[in-house]
Protein backbone atom coordinates (compact mmCIF):
# COMPACT_ATOMS: atom_id res chain seq x y z
CA UNK A 1 0.00 0.00 0.00
CA UNK A 2 1.78 3.04 -1.15
CA UNK A 3 -0.74 5.62 0.89
CA UNK A 4 -0.67 9.49 -1.20
CA UNK A 5 1.13 12.11 1.50
CA UNK A 6 0.28 15.85 2.07
CA UNK A 7 1.64 18.14 -1.04
CA UNK A 8 0.64 15.03 -3.34
CA UNK A 9 -2.05 16.21 -6.23
CA UNK A 10 -5.35 14.58 -5.31
CA UNK A 11 -6.66 12.28 -7.76
CA UNK A 12 -9.43 13.61 -9.63
CA UNK A 13 -12.30 10.97 -9.54
CA UNK A 14 -16.47 11.33 -9.88
CA UNK A 15 -18.22 8.95 -8.33
CA UNK A 16 -22.26 7.74 -7.70
CA UNK A 17 -23.46 9.13 -4.34
CA UNK A 18 -26.41 7.58 -2.46
CA UNK A 19 -28.98 8.49 -4.49
CA UNK A 20 -27.28 7.59 -7.66
CA UNK A 21 -25.80 10.92 -8.39
CA UNK A 22 -22.60 11.89 -10.30
CA UNK A 23 -20.17 13.75 -7.82
CA UNK A 24 -16.97 15.25 -9.02
CA UNK A 25 -13.83 15.94 -6.47
CA UNK A 26 -13.20 18.55 -9.15
CA UNK A 27 -17.21 20.59 -8.76
CA UNK A 28 -16.12 20.58 -4.79
CA UNK A 29 -12.89 21.92 -4.84
CA UNK A 30 -14.39 24.92 -6.83
CA UNK A 31 -15.83 26.63 -3.91
CA UNK A 32 -14.58 24.48 -0.53
CA UNK A 33 -11.39 22.66 0.95
CA UNK A 34 -13.10 18.52 0.97
CA UNK A 35 -12.52 16.11 3.66
CA UNK A 36 -12.43 12.76 1.81
CA UNK A 37 -12.64 9.96 4.20
CA UNK A 38 -12.63 5.86 3.71
CA UNK A 39 -14.31 3.69 5.47
CA UNK A 40 -14.52 0.58 5.48
CA UNK A 41 -18.11 -0.76 5.26
CA UNK A 42 -21.43 1.08 5.59
CA UNK A 43 -23.50 0.19 8.72
CA UNK A 44 -21.19 -1.45 11.08
CA UNK A 45 -20.48 0.04 14.13
CA UNK A 46 -17.01 1.96 14.25
CA UNK A 47 -18.27 3.28 10.67
CA UNK A 48 -21.42 4.19 11.88
CA UNK A 49 -19.41 5.96 15.24
CA UNK A 50 -17.22 7.83 12.74
CA UNK A 51 -20.25 9.19 10.67
CA UNK A 52 -21.97 10.40 13.52
CA UNK A 53 -19.31 12.27 14.36
CA UNK A 54 -18.63 13.80 10.99
CA UNK A 55 -22.73 14.67 10.84
CA UNK A 56 -22.85 16.21 13.72
CA UNK A 57 -19.55 18.80 13.01
CA UNK A 58 -20.95 19.59 9.35
CA UNK A 59 -21.75 23.39 10.46
CA UNK A 60 -18.47 23.57 12.10
CA UNK A 61 -16.66 22.02 9.12
CA UNK A 62 -18.47 24.12 6.79
CA UNK A 63 -17.77 27.43 8.95
CA UNK A 64 -14.17 26.11 8.59
CA UNK A 65 -15.02 26.02 4.48
CA UNK A 66 -14.92 21.70 4.56
CA UNK A 67 -17.74 19.69 2.50
CA UNK A 68 -17.46 16.10 3.75
CA UNK A 69 -16.96 13.20 1.01
CA UNK A 70 -17.32 9.46 2.67
CA UNK A 71 -16.05 6.74 0.10
CA UNK A 72 -16.19 2.94 0.72
CA UNK A 73 -16.53 -0.28 -1.49
CA UNK A 74 -20.30 -0.36 -0.45
CA UNK A 75 -23.23 -0.16 -2.95
CA UNK A 76 -25.36 2.93 -3.89
CA UNK A 77 -28.03 1.14 -2.32
CA UNK A 78 -26.51 0.03 0.87
CA UNK A 79 -24.85 3.83 1.15
CA UNK A 80 -28.63 5.01 0.77
CA UNK A 81 -29.79 3.04 3.74
CA UNK A 82 -26.97 4.12 5.83
CA UNK A 83 -27.89 7.58 4.82
CA UNK A 84 -30.93 7.20 6.19
CA UNK A 85 -30.79 5.31 9.35
CA UNK A 86 -28.44 7.52 10.62
CA UNK A 87 -29.60 10.75 9.08
CA UNK A 88 -26.32 12.10 7.40
CA UNK A 89 -25.86 15.08 5.90
CA UNK A 90 -23.29 14.45 3.27
CA UNK A 91 -22.31 13.04 0.24
CA UNK A 92 -21.45 8.91 0.83
CA UNK A 93 -20.00 8.09 -2.10
CA UNK A 94 -19.60 3.98 -4.22
CA UNK A 95 -16.13 3.02 -5.15
CA UNK A 96 -17.01 -0.63 -5.83
CA UNK A 97 -14.32 -1.77 -8.05
CA UNK A 98 -11.67 0.18 -5.59
CA UNK A 99 -10.26 2.18 -8.37
CA UNK A 100 -10.11 5.36 -6.32
CA UNK A 101 -8.87 3.68 -3.29
CA UNK A 102 -6.18 2.45 -5.19
CA UNK A 103 -5.30 5.77 -6.97
CA UNK A 104 -5.17 7.07 -3.17
CA UNK A 105 -3.30 4.07 -1.76
CA UNK A 106 -5.72 3.31 0.43
CA UNK A 107 -6.66 -0.41 -0.22
CA UNK A 108 -4.47 -3.09 1.01
CA UNK A 109 -3.95 -5.81 3.03
CA UNK A 110 -5.70 -5.86 6.57
CA UNK A 111 -5.39 -8.37 9.41
CA UNK A 112 -8.62 -8.98 11.37
CA UNK A 113 -8.96 -11.78 13.84
CA UNK A 114 -6.07 -13.98 12.25
CA UNK A 115 -7.26 -13.73 8.66
CA UNK A 116 -5.26 -11.61 5.98
CA UNK A 117 -7.48 -10.10 3.40
CA UNK A 118 -7.81 -7.12 0.98
CA UNK A 119 -9.65 -4.03 2.24
CA UNK A 120 -9.96 -0.41 2.27
CA UNK A 121 -8.24 1.52 5.04
CA UNK A 122 -9.59 3.68 7.32
CA UNK A 123 -7.77 7.03 6.22
CA UNK A 124 -8.92 10.69 5.66
CA UNK A 125 -7.67 13.09 3.17
CA UNK A 126 -7.80 17.49 3.46
CA UNK A 127 -8.02 18.26 0.00
CA UNK A 128 -7.12 21.88 -0.93
CA UNK A 129 -9.12 24.10 -3.54
CA UNK A 130 -5.80 23.87 -5.44
CA UNK A 131 -6.09 19.80 -5.52
CA UNK A 132 -3.34 19.37 -3.72
CA UNK A 133 -3.16 17.24 -0.44
CA UNK A 134 -3.03 19.18 2.18
CA UNK A 135 -3.01 16.76 5.24
CA UNK A 136 -3.85 13.34 6.01
CA UNK A 137 -5.11 11.96 8.87
CA UNK A 138 -4.61 8.51 9.72
CA UNK A 139 -4.06 8.18 13.45
CA UNK A 140 -7.18 8.44 15.13
CA UNK A 141 -10.13 6.63 17.08
CA UNK A 142 -13.74 6.51 15.75
CA UNK A 143 -15.14 8.34 17.92
CA UNK A 144 -12.69 11.22 17.37
CA UNK A 145 -12.21 11.13 14.07
CA UNK A 146 -13.86 14.94 13.70
CA UNK A 147 -12.61 16.36 16.62
CA UNK A 148 -9.04 15.47 15.23
CA UNK A 149 -9.97 17.19 11.69
CA UNK A 150 -11.60 19.80 13.48
CA UNK A 151 -8.60 20.98 15.63
CA UNK A 152 -6.42 20.68 12.89
CA UNK A 153 -8.53 23.05 11.14
CA UNK A 154 -8.56 25.25 14.02
CA UNK A 155 -4.90 25.25 14.06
Amino acid sequence: MNTLKAGAVAPAFTLQNQYGEAVALQEKLQQHKVLVYFYPKALTPGCTVQACGLRDSKAELAALGVVVLGISTDPVAKLHKFMEKQQLNFDLLSDENHAVADAFGVWGEKKFMGKVYDGLHRISFLIAQDGTIETVFDKFKTKDHHEVVLNYLKG
